[in-house]
């Protein structure tokens, strides 16, 4: 059973094959980086014109790798939200039209959902239940428990910004290019994470949720107090700038507060995804989402002292793709579930 995965609910333009919900037989990305990096962050309008002028290419490229015609699917499975709407649009209505033509059943899929089926892509049958899953990313901030059959129950969030968002934010104040969170990630190694005492958020209410707001304006604090706002310019470094280049032109002050705020990024989440695994018993750890990437959150997950195995997704699975849409797509299809075509485009879709 192969299905052809669409999503397109931000900035990434991205279609895959995947066969029997596990075999990856194609998977393609247009990036639009080159096109919002100017502004700082991502342009909905602009991430929708790009969406347009990019879906059929990367759609009929993605069939082309897997030796995949429309008539060899099963169904289309597309991105429903959560996400920028003008976005989500382009991949729902070019999903709905090749469903029409071709008679295919039609599966919206949650972003987040999408997210937690990539650790399984890779990790397979290695993952028992319950699991817990800690979504990480620049729009989202989610742990859940994740039951047998794919039932969700959401533990904690964000009030606030999402961690990937904290990243960027903190890079851009500094003056290093969008996005900022891979540099931070690259960089933060070679400051001394002690060097700054940030403090940790503990939170009224919910314990499991999360808030990086309080960290992101310490870290403005600091900044100004030490006259450091947009030290880094960027336009002195090459176009596609290495490791070196990054800390030739970034003092040693600049270094160690990355460090120190990555550090206490990383410290918030594990936290909290050690005290939700312990309250539901999980078997097995989940991390996926765009921070999944980090390679300070994979190395400190390591050596944490957790209550189970830690899955990660690739680094190609845990940025946006279509692969894990069309993957989750798989057990509902299996189900009979299917949409028909007043499936919308939903900005703040939650995932139950």
């Amino acid at each position: 059973m192969r299905i052809l995965g669409i999503e397109s609910s931000c900035d990434e333009t991205a279609a895959a094959v995947v066969e029997d919900g596990r075999e990856i037989r194609s998977s393609v990305v247009a990036s639009q980086l080159a096109t919002h990096g100017k502004y700082g962050g991502v342009v909905p309008e602009l991430a929708s014109r790009e969406h347009l002028r990019a879906i059929v290419p990367v759609v009929r490229t993605a069939l082309q790798e897997a030796q995949t015609t429309i008539a060899d699917l099963s169904a289309i499975a597309v991105t429903e939200g959560p996400g920028l709407v003008g976005s989500l649009l382009v991949g729902i209505t070019y999903a709905k039209a090749l469903c029409f033509a071709r008679s295919l059943p039609l599966i919206g899929v949650n972003h987040i959902e999408g997210h937690i089926h990539a650790v399984l892509l890779d990790a397979g049958g290695q993952v028992e239940f319950p699991a817990l899953a800690l979504v990480v990313s620049g729009g989202h901030t989610h742990l859940y428990e994740v039951r047998e059959g794919f039932a969700y129950r959401l533990l904690g969030k964000t009030r606030d910004d999402a961690a990937g968002e904290a990243y960027d934010k903190v890079a851009k104040l500094l003056g290093f290019p969008y996005p900022g969170g891979p540099i931070i990630d690259r960089l933060a190694p070679y400051g001394d994470p002690e060097a700054v005492k940030f403090t940790l958020a503990h939170m009224k209410g919910n314990a499991l949720d999360f808030s990086f707001s309080g960290l992101k304006t310490a870290v403005l604090r600091w900044v100004e107090q030490h006259d450091m706002r947009g030290e880094i310019d960027a336009r002195r470094l090459l176009q596609q700038p290495s490791l070196e280049d990054w800390l030739r032109f970034t003092p040693q002050p600049t270094l160690d507060l990355l460090a120190s705020f990555q550090r206490t990024v990383i410290e918030e989440l594990l936290r909290r995804l050690a005290a939700s695994a312990d309250q539901i018993g999980a078997r097995s750890l989940l991390i996926s989402g765009g921070v999944a990437s980090n390679a300070g959150l994979r190395a400190a997950a390591r050596n944490a002292r957790l209550p189970g195995p830690v899955f990660f997704p690739s680094p190609a699975l845990s940025t946006d793709n279509a692969a894990m849409i069309a993957a989750a797509a798989f057990p509902k299809l299996l189900r009979g579930q299917q949409d028909d075509f007043s499936l919308r485009a939903q900005a703040n879709l939650a995932l139950a």
